[in-house]
């Protein structure tokens, strides 16, 4: 568990992503408030790829 706590430490988010967040996400993407996004590239990394991350 505390190699976990130091992996998420050095992630933006400061946590390491759960199965609920991509689920979030894809239940979001597939409701109709996100009926105008379409061919869009989304990124759920906790902020890595912002850098100064994992």
């Amino acid at each position: 568990e505390a190699g976990e706590e130091k992996v998420a430490a050095a992630y933006p988010a400061k946590r390491l992503g759960e199965p609920e967040d991509i689920a979030a996400l894809a239940a979001f993407l597939l409701s109709d408030e996100a009926s105008w996004i379409t061919g869009e590239l989304v990124v759920a990394d906790g902020g890595v790829t912002l850098g100064g991350g994992a």
